[in-house]
C-alpha cells in the first residue's frame, strides 16, 4: 500500500468488546497478541498504548517487575517490525482518580497521579519512547462548586512541570476534551491545552493532539483545531475518527459521518506535510452491531479512506483554487470540492 509518506497507528481499544456507555459488551475479548498481529497485517506501523496496556497491573509491581515487563513489550514490537507511538497514563480507572487526578481535592489522589505518571514515562523509556500523551480524562467536575477552578489548573500545570523534570527527554502532547466522563472538563479546547504547555518549565516539550470528535464534541471543526496547533508548530499528534452528533464519544470510523470534514482534516494536515512530523493516529471503534470476525474493518476502512483523500488533496488544480479565493468565488469553490469528493 502506497501511504504517501504517511505513518499509522492505533490502539489495543480500537478492537474492543462492543460495549457503550448503555449496554454491556457483545464480543470476546481478544488478546493482545492478535491485535499486535492485526496491527501489522492491516498495515499500521505503531502501537498505540495506555501505561498497563504495556505492563497490566503496574499498580502491583515494585521498579524492577515495571521494567522487566515494559523490556519484555519491547521486544514484541521488535519482533514485528513496530513500535510505540506513545504512552498515555491511565488515570482515570483506579478508585482513587473519581474525584480526578491531579486536580482532586484528595490530596492522597493527587500523590497517586503523580506517582503512576512517574510509573508510566519509566514504561516509555523501556519502549524506546520518550512521548506522551496526556488526556486529562478527571479533570473537572460534575458542578462548578466542587472544585476551585483556578486552583486546579495550577494544579495541572503543577503536575505537567513534575513530569518535565522528572525526565529531561519527556514531550508531551495534551489531548483536550470538552466532557466525558467528567460534565466540565477544564482543558476543553487545543487554545487551552497550548496555553498551559505555554506556562510549563519548558514549553518546549509540550505540545497537543487534536481528536476529530473530541473537537466536534466542543462545538468546533477539527481541521480548525489542527491548523491552530500547526499554526504554533505544536500539533503533535492527531486521533482521527467521527461524531454523529452531540453525544457520547463514539469513536465511529473516520469520514463515516461526514466527509467534508474528514476531507479538510486530511487536506491540513496534508498541507501542511504532517508526515514529517507526526504519526496518524486512528482512535476508532467498530460499531456495536459488528460481528466480532467483522469487526476490524472500521480500521481498515479508515485507513483507505485517508489515504484516498490524501490523493483527492493533492489532484486538486490549486492555481484554479487561489483564482477562485481572488475572485471571491467560494460558491465555485465549493462546488470544486464537492465535485473532487464524489469523483467529478
Amino acid at each position: 500500500m502506497n501511504k504517501h509518506g504517511y505513518k499509522f497507528s492505533f490502539g489495543p481499544w480500537n478492537i474492543h468488546e462492543g460495549a457503550d456507555p448503555f449496554g454491556p459488551p457483545v464480543r470476546v475479548s481478544v488478546d493482545f497478541a492478535e491485535k499486535l498481529e492485526t496491527l501489522k497485517f492491516l498495515g499500521f506501523d505503531a502501537m498505540q498504548f495506555h501505561d498497563d496496556d504495556a505492563v497490566p497491573g503496574l499498580d502491583g509491581l515494585g521498579p524492577a517487575e515495571i521494567r522487566q515487563k515494559a523490556q519484555a513489550m519491547k521486544k514484541r514490537l521488535d519482533e514485528h517490525g513496530l513500535f510505540a507511538e506513545f504512552v498515555a497514563p491511565r488515570l482515570w480507572e483506579h478508585p482513587m482518580t473519581i474525584d480526578g487526578a491531579f486536580t482532586a481535592n484528595d490530596p492522597a489522589a493527587r500523590a497517586y497521579a503523580a506517582e503512576r505518571a512517574k510509573k508510566c514515562i519509566d514504561i516509555g523509556r523501556e519502549l524506546g519512547c520518550n512521548f506522551m500523551v496526556l488526556w486529562l480524562a478527571r479533570e473537572g467536575t460534575y458542578l462548578r462548586e466542587a472544585k476551585d477552578a483556578v486552583v486546579a489548573t495550577q494544579r495541572l500545570l503543577e503536575a505537567v512541570d513534575a513530569m518535565l523534570a522528572y525526565d529531561p527527554d519527556l514531550r508531551i502532547a495534551i489531548e483536550p476534551k470538552p466532557n466525558e466522563p467528567m460534565d466540565l472538563a477544564y482543558i476543553p479546547t487545543i487554545g487551552h491545552a497550548l496555553a498551559l504547555g505555554a506556562r510549563t518549565i519548558d514549553p518546549n516539550r509540550v505540545g497537543a493532539l487534536v481528536e476529530s470528535a473530541h473537537a466536534v464534541l466542543a462545538g468546533l471543526d477539527p481541521s480548525d483545531e489542527m491548523a491552530f496547533a500547526l499554526a504554533f508548530d505544536k500539533l503533535w499528534g492527531v486521533h482521527l475518527n467521527d461524531q454523529n452528533g452531540l453525544k457520547f464519544d463514539e469513536d465511529r470510523s473516520f469520514g463515516s459521518v461526514d466527509l467534508r470534514r474528514a476531507f479538510n482534516q486530511v487536506r491540513v494536515l496534508d498541507e501542511n506535510r504532517y508526515y514529517e512530523k507526526g504519526i496518524v493516529g486512528l482512535d476508532v471503534k467498530a460499531i456495536r452491531t459488528q460481528p466480532a470476525e467483522l469487526a476490524t474493518k472500521h480500521l481498515s476502512n479508515s485507513l483507505s479512506l485517508f489515504l484516498r483523500l490524501v490523493e483527492i488533496s493533492r489532484a486538486l488544480d490549486s492555481q484554479k483554487i487561489e483564482e477562485l479565493r481572488a475572485a471571491r468565488d467560494y460558491e465555485e469553490l465549493d462546488w470544486l470540492v464537492l465535485s473532487a469528493l464524489m469523483g467529478g
